[in-house]
């Protein structure tokens, strides 16, 4: 498995939609990987490890 997911495996996961990724790694709440884009909407990258992480720390809400 790679250590660096797309913006849809982690919507996946965290069972939300792309957009609700998206608006998380601008707001600076999901650190993200921005890599060079020829479109206009920037392409992200978002590593396992802060997905685990957060994953983690939403465990210790509940």
């Amino acid at each position: 498995m790679s250590n660096l997911l797309t913006v849809s495996e982690v919507a996946r996961i965290l069972r939300v939609d792309d957009a609700t990724v998206r608006r998380w790694v601008k707001q600076g709440v999901l650190e993200a990987v921005v890599l060079p884009h020829v479109h206009s909407r920037q392409v992200y990258r978002i590593k396992r490890e802060t997905l685990d992480r957060v994953l983690g720390d939403n465990a210790n809400i509940e």
